[in-house]
């Protein structure tokens, strides 16, 4: 939010107040003398339940806190100094290697505290002393994000002051993946959401709803956002006949390529904008973990150094990571001894996963938007996965789901009050790309998947293959193998050594595969899905095939599909009348409006049939659209993928997305589809004078 113009061109651009400084100064203390007592009793339970160390009475463990204290704040600067020189992954490794060895160096220097053991005693006590100092600073805060960000603000207010010139008001914008509109209101309403929903009950930012058409993915919502490109989206994933490739978004070479067709070079964050943790790069000279560049941070970046070299950085990460995997363990098994219904198997992958997105990324992303925030980079866009994640396998309103809602509301007030000791000013935007819609899946409810649905109902000698995945989730990951196996150093080349079972054309793909299909020289189908949207293609003919065709190669296909109880409608191209959506009782032209019997839209909601039709005509298009049922009374669809959360298609609540905004920009509607809110977007940073092409932004200066 911004601050008021007297606040900005004050003492907060010049001098500040004598009690500020006086009270920061306290801040500062209390934070080094709990800092302090933490640190002594990590070490007091270390030498109890270690026999490998002891020491020769109380005061060596005093001296040890103290020299710990000094060599972390040393080799913190150190890691600062060569950052230029070591790069981003030199960085990494050497953040995490140096909590261990501060650990060492202050065990070796002080004589008063002795080792039992040989080299591998050094190595346990380090592991176990840095475990458990992340632990008890965990537990301290009760488990909240307090500690992270308190050193995060220590970092900024040394920094603020340091800043000569303060630059236009920037814009910060939230991305909260898959937050629909209905569950905010809720939380709001609950009060469950203190900052956010402080912001909106307060009247300084307002909350509006709006639509993102088909498909309800990530991928397509951000294209539209970020580029005003959504119109080259047909789902997550689908198949180009021309080159016989299944297309999958969040995959890096694809990712690439999808955005060098949509790019046009003016894109949101085109005039000095950072993409932090997105799918595209929004056209901004900068990214950081975004899957089109797969590109890590660059070797200055000070958010990545302090994040991987700070005590409440990696390794606090490290440790709550383990204590994220126990959670979400004792979760799955309430659910399945409770018999939750909807509900999957959350084992496997996906336990790990929820660990690196609701811990080690969130704090990574709040550590590179504070270094962006401090710069004052003119608009920043960051999307934060943790309640996609989790809501796709415990479903949208369960209560581990709800828990990331209210963790993403601590950091939105963390970033607010940064920008708070800053002396120039942020409006921050919160938004959505979609939502998410729960229900049992097509699996479960019928026994068979739609691609053996569909085999049953074609005429081909070979079986129709599905081209599906989960490997959602795995992005960012894959982003950051790739990026660190493509370095030409020593980290590379192990890197491609280790994993090159797992490279594809230079590329790290771990985790469930996305298909790549053999096709066959007969009439091969090929099914893909995302969410409740699936996409049919007959494989080896060229170009959409029409319906007249499709009935005399498969006069069963459509009927079959139409007619099964788990689908709502199909959606096909008529020669004669365009794109025809056809359901079990009747059948609607989608391009004049026509409706024979009962229209298979009706139950979808007034944006269905526009929304529906802007799908149908996307280049790449299935021969066949599919989209699930959808519940009369719970309005639950049926995900053709193994999530009890589910998003894609339309039904229920993925397509009903939310932007919060500061009120003073008034909207006149709400708006439709993703490339309109970008419009909007670009608009507001227009009225901040933060667009070139209306006026150039002032650079900020920031002493080294």
């Amino acid at each position: 939010m911004a601050k008021p113009p007297e606040q900005v061109s004050g003492d907060r651009r010049g001098r500040r107040p004598i009690w500020l400084d006086w009270r920061r100064t306290g801040r500062g203390l209390q934070a080094m003398l709990v800092g302090g007592m933490l640190s002594l009793v990590s070490l007091i339970i270390t030498f109890w339940t270690l026999p490998q160390i002891s020491s020769d009475g109380r005061m060596p463990i005093l001296r040890l806190v103290v020299l710990l204290a000094v060599f972390s704040v040393l080799i913190r600067w150190v890691l600062a100094g060569i950052a230029v020189l070591i790069g981003s992954v030199g960085v990494l490794v050497g953040g995490l290697l140096s909590q261990f060895g501060v650990v060492y160096l202050g065990i070796t220097v002080d004589q008063g505290v002795n080792l039992h053991g040989g080299p591998e005693a050094v190595l346990v006590v380090s592991i176990v002393m840095s475990s458990v100092s992340a632990f008890v600073g965990w537990i301290a805060y009760a488990g909240s994000d307090d500690a992270y960000v308190a050193e995060v603000m220590r970092v900024v207010h040394r920094r603020a002051r340091k800043i000569t010139a303060a630059p236009k008001t920037g814009m910060l914008i939230i991305q909260v993946d898959g937050l629909s509109a209905p569950l905010l209101n809720w939380m709001v309403m609950s009060g469950n959401l203190p900052h956010l929903g402080g912001w909106i009950r307060d009247g300084k930012h307002s909350m509006v709803e709006w639509h993102t058409g088909v498909p309800a993915t990530t991928p397509a919502s951000q294209a539209g956002i970020l580029h005003g490109g959504s119109g080259q989206i047909p789902a997550f994933r689908w198949y180009e006949k021309e080159t016989g490739r299944v297309m999958v978004t969040n995959r890096g070479r694809d990712a690439a390529e999808i955005e060098a067709r949509m790019s046009t070079g003016r894109g949101l964050l085109a005039d000095g904008g950072v993409s932090i943790s997105n799918n595209w790069s929004g056209d901004a000279e900068h990214c950081e973990l975004v899957f089109s560049r797969a590109a890590l941070p660059n070797s200055r970046s000070r958010g990545y150094v302090r994040f991987f070299s700070s005590p409440q950085g990696a390794a606090r990460g490290l440790v709550l990571c383990m204590a994220e995997m126990v959670k979400e363990l004792f979760q799955a098994r309430r659910q399945a001894r409770r018999n939750l219904v909807p509900r999957v198997n959350r084992g496997g992958s996906y336990i790990f996963l929820r660990a690196i997105s609701n811990v080690l990324l969130r704090d990574l992303n709040v550590s590179l938007i504070t270094d962006e925030l401090v710069k004052g980079t003119p608009v920043i866009y960051c999307d934060f996965v943790d309640y996609d994640e989790v809501a796709h396998h415990a479903g949208p309103t369960r209560p581990e789901s709800l828990q990331t809602l209210e963790g993403l509301d601590r950091v939105l007030g963390a970033l607010q009050r940064i920008i708070d000791i800053l002396p120039h000013s942020y409006e921050i935007v919160v938004l959505s790309d979609h939502g998410q819609s729960q229900g049992s899946t097509f699996l479960q409810r019928y026994g068979r998947t739609l691609t053996e649905v569909v085999d049953e109902l074609v005429d081909t000698t070979s079986e129709p293959v599905a081209a599906v995945g989960k490997s959602e989730g795995w992005g960012p990951v894959n982003a950051f193998l790739t990026e660190l196996s493509l370095r030409r150093s020593v980290a590379g080349s192990v890197t491609r050594k280790a994993l090159h079972a797992k490279a594809t054309h230079g590329e790290i793909e771990l985790g469930p595969k996305d298909c790549e299909p053999p096709v066959g020289a007969d009439e091969q189908m090929l099914v893909t899905a995302s969410g409740n949207l699936a996409l049919i293609y007959l494989a080896t003919t060229p170009g959409r095939v029409p319906l007249e065709e499709l009935e005399l190669l498969h006069p069963k296909l459509i009927p079959g599909l139409a007619t099964h109880p788990g689908i709502g409608f199909v959606v096909v191209d008529s020669l004669a009348e365009g794109p025809v959506a056809i359901g079990r009782a009747g059948v609607r032209v989608l391009k004049t409006g026509r409706i024979e019997g009962e229209d298979p839209l009706a139950r979808y909601g007034p944006f269905a049939p526009q929304s529906i039709l802007r799908q149908a005509e996307l280049p790449h298009n299935g021969d066949v659209v599919v989209v699930s049922r959808i519940d009369d009374y719970t309005r639950e669809v049926a995900a053709f993928e193994e999530l009890v959360g589910c998003h894609g298609g339309i039904g229920g609540w993925q397509t009903e997305a939310v932007l919060v905004h500061p009120t003073r920009w008034e909207l006149k509607e709400p708006p439709v589809g993703s490339d309109a809110v970008h419009a909007l977007l670009i608009s507001w940073l227009e009225k901040l004078g933060q667009r070139k092409d209306v006026q150039d932004p002032v650079e900020t200066k920031v002493e080294a």
